[in-house]
């Protein structure tokens, strides 16, 4: 077996191996563009009936402040909900969007 044919099969086998291909994180940086506090974010799947848990914890987003966001949850989806819950001084309601995480590389809430 040459060095080229004995590559291409060794590469084979290794796929074979490695099973189904693991889901990547979805990374991008959310913006807060309007004048008050957003003090939660969830996210979920289209058509999961659920909000998953507050992507902040006990963190907050300031005014004119940005963060980078990482969804691990193991999903290779890239069709997400988007809430975002505001500080109760707020006049904004909660808002709700969807959008393709694995193109976004920037989302900016407004009011």
């Amino acid at each position: 077996m040459n060095k080229s044919a004995y590559f291409v099969a060794f590469s084979a086998a290794c796929a074979m191996l490695a099973g189904p291909a693991a889901a990547e994180d979805l990374v991008f940086n959310l913006k807060n563009g309007t004048g008050s506090v957003l003090t939660r974010f969830y996210t979920s799947p289209v058509g999961v009936e659920k909000w998953e848990e507050d992507v902040f914890g006990n963190q907050v987003l300031e005014p004119g402040e940005a963060i980078e966001i990482t969804i691990a949850d193991g999903r290779s989806v890239c069709e997400y909900d988007m809430r975002f819950e505001f500080s109760e001084e707020s006049d904004l309601d909660t808002t709700t969007d969807t959008q393709n995480l694995c193109e976004l590389g920037t989302y900016t809430i407004h009011e």
